[in-house]
């Protein structure tokens, strides 16, 4: 683990230039992974994913709350059959990054999902946080993910999804070691780059998130603190639409996270269905999930 703390514990303005670059340079973006066209020469790549948190939003805190853990299980019950639903109508496949303890709580969940044609991706144990975790027991919490969701869907997972998207000074090491081909995770770009550890290429490529489209973010709801939900399901359909259009403007691509229990609502699902009868609406989109979003993009990279 790089020794990233500040010298004598000086304030940040006191840093040394020798320091502040370290810590800027752990984990960089790279070489762009943009083609000049996505696949059957679509103008832009449409990438939905869900982020099947569940009961482990409350648990990976310890919590104990019998009312947040149903607001979980609500995921798996409303949430998922929705949207599974709504995907086979449109014939759209997508990316579920699930904790293993979801996956333990719900096999049948990402058996049905597999089967239908989407990805499962590794999304942490009980979606701990990265950051608060030693370098071991980071390593020995995803390979026991990676494991855990293989023997449960039958397939390993190539890609992955830090939970709350907190990304440690391990995390890039660990994925190039367990031979991820991909993260989505981060944030230095629109368009997918390679990884950078220390200034050296990994070859694991990001397929980068932003808050801007995440459902969580105007959505959540806490009764116990002050997080409450502040823009109405229209208002969001709106800034998810424009990030849609620019997308396809520069012939980039368009991801989307989501989470069953927060977009699974009669009030919210149609958000969704709006968005990919959009995209339909342009000519040349290409609807993908992550893992295939990132093959063609280091194969057909400009």
């Amino acid at each position: 683990m790089p020794d990233t703390h500040a010298p004598q514990q000086l304030e940040p303005w006191q840093w040394p230039e020798a320091h502040w670059r370290k810590l800027v340079n752990q984990v960089r973006a790279g070489r762009a992974y943009r083609p000049k066209r996505w696949k059957g020469g679509a103008r832009c790549a449409v990438a939905l994913s869900f982020d099947s948190d569940h009961e482990t939003n409350e648990l990976r805190d310890g919590g104990k709350s019998i009312g947040r853990m149903a607001w979980g299980q609500s995921g798996n019950r409303v949430g998922i059959p929705r949207i599974r639903k709504l995907l086979e109508q449109h014939d759209v496949k997508a990316t579920f990054y699930v904790p293993a303890v979801t996956a333990l709580i719900y096999p049948d969940e990402q058996r049905a999902l597999v089967a239908e044609g989407h990805e499962i991706g590794i999304h942490g144990w009980i979606h701990e946080l990265n950051s608060e975790l030693p370098y071991a027991a980071e390593r020995e919490l995803m390979l026991r993910s990676a494991d855990t969701l293989e023997r449960i869907t039958g397939k390993r997972a190539v890609g992955l999804r830090t939970p709350s998207w907190d990304f440690s000074p391990n995390t890039l090491r660990l994925e190039k070691e367990f031979g991820l081909a991909y993260d989505s995770s981060l944030m230095a770009d629109e368009d997918c780059y390679e990884l950078l550890l220390d200034g050296q290429p990994t070859g694991v490529i990001e397929l980068p998130v932003e808050w801007v489209r995440d459902d969580a973010v105007y959505f959540m709801m806490n009764r116990f603190s002050s997080l409450r939900p502040y823009t109405p399901p229209g208002d969001v359909l709106d800034i998810f639409r424009r990030e849609l259009d620019a997308a396809y403007d520069e012939g980039g691509i368009f991801q989307l996270t989501m989470h069953p229990h927060v977009i699974g609502y009669r009030s919210r699902i149609w958000i969704l269905d709006e968005i990919i009868r959009h995209a339909r609406s342009h000519p040349g989109v290409w609807f993908a999930t992550h893992a295939e979003v990132i093959d063609w993009a280091k194969r057909h990279a400009a």
